[in-house]
């Protein structure tokens, strides 16, 4: 009876597509979006009334507004949808289109399209947040200029079948990059041989049996044998050399490189690889794009020249967004190459963006080429050397083993006594 009951209450609790639990922990539904919002009929009250705002109302309007933002799905009930995925998909195609109208204009929305982000980035990198905006951005970028590849440049004749198959392959080839650089990047985890002390308290937790272990618990601790350098207080992990703590992602990562906002992830030991071949993957399918759309647009001018100077090619709507859109693109090209030309000459120096920049911090690395070229010579042990080592790291990382229980939250008024390994 008692297995038939717990089903049948499994059952009751088993949301549908478009239910979903809020931050309140109540059910609610999608439909409901735009009811029961307390907090916004009382901000809009005070509007109209002309009183002043509460200081909480449009932290508690923006966090409702998030939460019921959702969208139906199958297994688990509507699922949160984050809107910083929601601007990129609507500003690139209006300004793309707008830089479109006029080269003036394109001048002015491609010179400020850098500074927004920018501004944007070191915005969201000073609150230590993850954002889905820069990863959302890429990927609609990529889409967008392959979409309009396809229905603007393919229909005027100027490109082949094989044109065609190898950017679609190169599209497709960095997408599947881009997957396999999204996986975990190795996060530090507690090792059986840094546990050398058990405490054992007499005094039960309170969803534990008092019987079993005759009311004895046994909690492992993990203890800073490598020195204050390399504990992390808040992992609560001993770092084994080259790992690092990630504020943003608020774990700790092998062999950490960077965080990367165009991914959304560390750059570490198990994806470190994936996300230079991404890369290149990229680089090298956008430099063949561009060329090729160049050829399209600007036929009569050279290559290396028709970005610069292509007359008449505002005559035409289209081809003036394809010519906006070989501008954004090649805007995105430089910057990714500055990015993996900084990443070929670490790997080269076998020293990681995050060892570069405590190095310079503490003025124990050599620097040259105007920052470019950062030497700490720690690991460094020849290019061919290095290079083996970054394309033969292991992949595999410390099986998860159980994270050492928070001591404050174990306290008791029971005897307690301290066994130290030998």
């Amino acid at each position: 009876m008692k297995k038939r009951a717990n089903k049948v209450l499994e059952e009751e609790e088993r949301l549908c597509c478009c239910e979903y639990v809020n931050r309140l922990g109540e059910r609610s539904h999608v439909g409901a979006c735009c009811c029961d919002c307390e907090d916004l009929d009382d901000a809009c009250d005070r509007f109209m009334k002309r009183e002043p705002q509460k200081p909480e109302s449009l932290s508690h309007v923006t966090a409702v507004f998030t939460d019921r933002i959702r969208v139906p799905w199958l297994w688990g009930g509507a699922r949160k949808v984050d809107l910083s995925i929601i601007p990129p998909l609507i500003l690139l195609p209006v300004l793309l289109h707008v830089a479109a109208l006029h080269f003036l204009l394109g001048m002015v929305v491609l010179t400020a399209l850098p500074g927004l982000l920018l501004w944007y980035y070191y915005f969201t990198h000073r609150k230590k947040g993850q954002t889905l905006f820069f990863l959302s951005l890429a990927l609609f970028s990529l889409a967008y200029m392959y979409y309009l590849f396809i229905t603007a440049v393919l229909p005027n004749g100027d490109i082949g079948p094989g044109q065609l198959a190898v950017v679609t392959v190169g599209v497709t080839l960095t997408l599947v990059a881009l997957v396999h650089s999204k996986r975990e990047p190795g996060v530090v985890r507690p090792k059986q041989e840094s546990v050398h002390s058990t405490v054992t308290y007499y005094s039960p937790l309170a969803d534990r049996d008092p019987a079993v272990n005759g009311g004895r618990q046994d909690v492992n601790v993990t203890v800073k044998e490598d020195g204050r350098r390399n504990w992390c207080p808040v992992c609560r992990v001993v770092r084994p050399p080259r790992a690092g703590h990630c504020r943003i992602c608020g774990v700790c990562v092998l062999r950490l490189d960077h965080h990367c906002v165009w991914i959304n992830s560390c750059v570490g030991q198990t994806n470190h690889r994936s996300f230079l071949l991404t890369l290149v993957f990229f680089l090298l399918t956008s430099l063949y794009g561009i060329s090729l759309v160049l050829q399209s647009v600007c036929p009569d001018q050279l290559l290396f020249t028709a970005l610069l100077y292509c007359p008449g090619v505002y005559d035409q709507y289209s081809a003036a967004l394809c010519f906006t859109c070989a501008w954004y693109s090649s805007i995105v090209t430089c910057g990714l190459l500055h990015l993996l030309m900084v990443q070929v000459i670490n790997v080269s120096y076998n020293v990681t963006e995050h060892e570069a920049r405590m190095a310079l911090r503490d003025k124990t690395a050599r620097s040259s080429y105007w920052g470019l070229v950062v030497d700490t010579g720690v690991y460094s042990r020849g290019f061919r050397c290095n290079w083996a080592e970054f394309m033969t790291m292991g992949g595999k990382v410390n099986p998860p083993s159980p994270v050492p229980a928070d001591l404050v939250a174990l306290l008791g008024v029971g005897k307690q006594e301290t066994r130290e390994s030998e």
